[in-house]
């Protein structure tokens, strides 16, 4: 991350998750790495579905360390209270379909909210959230997952439309979605079949991508590769 500036800050939300941790382990370890603020559920009562200890969190990490000049929100479901995603339409349930929502694109939402008045003004900032390639409209070309790729699509336009408002007061402020690919964890173990990136890896993709995003990458969607993705 040397090119945010030296003697960065950051905040990794969904930090106990397998791509979280090793974003902030591989950050934490960085020289230039100033402060590194962990949030989960698991560990600091971080909660998606409650908007208050999202509020809370974020006015802790601001009193505690002041701007951040990274902000990764590393949450995310494809399975959620045991469901995995829907092959068909006979298969939608709408209880289902709102929990994919709130936990893939409202937790989201909230977080770009609370967490964004945290990034500096006069300088290079970074608000990335994880997406995946199945939200993309464009290349969707297999159907099925509908509940959980129509949240990701509603995730990228949240991404999008909350860049081009940052924008106006915060100019040099970089604002995107990312693909990590398909990462060994056990969001998921149930649907790779052993071929996926080590989160380790993964990790190290990302941070590489977060480091070549310039402002005109702002309200983007890119890939772990660096590769632009359709919307």
């Amino acid at each position: 991350m040397d090119s945010l500036r030296q003697a960065y800050k950051a905040t990794i939300i969904g930090a106990s998750g397998g791509i979280g941790r090793g974003l902030a382990d591989q950050l934490e370890a960085s020289p230039n790495c100033a402060v590194l603020v962990r949030l989960s559920r698991k560990e600091t009562g971080f909660d998606l579905g409650d908007e208050a200890t999202i509020q809370h969190a974020a006015t802790g990490v601001r009193d505690a360390h002041g701007d951040m000049d990274l902000v990764f929100d590393a949450t995310g479901a494809l399975q959620i209270d045991g469901i995995g995603p829907e092959k068909s339409l006979r298969a939608i349930d709408p209880a289902v379909m709102a929990r994919q929502f709130a936990v893939n694109a409202i937790g989201p939402a909230l977080i770009l909210k609370h967490f964004t008045p945290l990034m500096p003004r006069g300088r290079r900032a970074i608000f990335a959230t994880l997406s995946a390639r199945v939200g993309s409209i464009g290349d969707n070309r297999l159907g099925g997952w509908i509940s959980y790729r129509a949240a990701k699509a509603a995730l990228n336009q949240i991404v999008k439309t909350a860049s081009i408002e940052i924008a106006r007061t915060h100019p040099h402020a970089v604002v995107a979605a990312l693909h990590p690919g398909t990462v060994a964890t056990s969001l998921t173990a149930p649907f790779h079949h052993g071929e996926a990136t080590a989160p380790e890896e993964a990790a190290r993709q990302l941070i590489a991508v977060l480091d070549s995003l310039q402002v005109s990458s702002t309200g983007g969607f890119f890939a772990y590769d660096g590769q632009a993705i359709e919307w």
